[in-house]
């Protein structure tokens, strides 16, 4: 019996497609990113010669009682209906597009009273509404 030893090759792992991945990630990244260069734009800005007009308007405001009837500008309406509403404030002479609308509603009136009129206001085009409340020490 002839026993030879075998010669061993040393095992090795080859990483240069590792090496290929890892370049193509970096530039990918590189190029896929955005550099932020603000000292290169240059604007002028438009200057204004005069100041702008300052009207004193008459907040709107609605108010919604416990009972469930509304109160436009201090008016209470004759109705509670969402139409009687519509109109008080289509009358108010408040342009929906630039005026702000605020909402008192009392602390017992009902959800669905509070909830008709912000969509009478929505529906007729007022961007700005504001929702009153009252802090605990103003309640006292």
């Amino acid at each position: 019996m002839n026993f030879s030893r075998r010669q061993s090759v040393e095992p090795e792992i080859n990483v240069t497609s590792l090496i290929d991945v890892v370049l193509l990630l970096v530039l990918f990244f590189m190029v896929s990113t955005s550099f932020v260069q603000d000292g290169r734009l240059k604007v002028r800005l438009p200057e204004a010669s005069a100041e702008a007009e300052r009207r004193a308007v008459d907040p709107l405001t609605i108010a919604v009682t416990a009972e469930g009837d509304y109160h436009v500008n201090g008016r209470s309406l004759m109705n509670r209906s969402p139409e009687t509403l519509r109109l008080a404030l289509e009358r108010s002479g408040h342009p929906p597009k630039s005026s702000a609308v605020t909402i008192r509603a009392d602390a017992q009136a009902t959800h669905q009273a509070v909830v008709t009129a912000m969509d009478v206001v929505g529906r007729l085009g007022f961007t700005q509404v504001n929702i009153a409340t009252v802090t605990q020490t103003e309640a006292r």
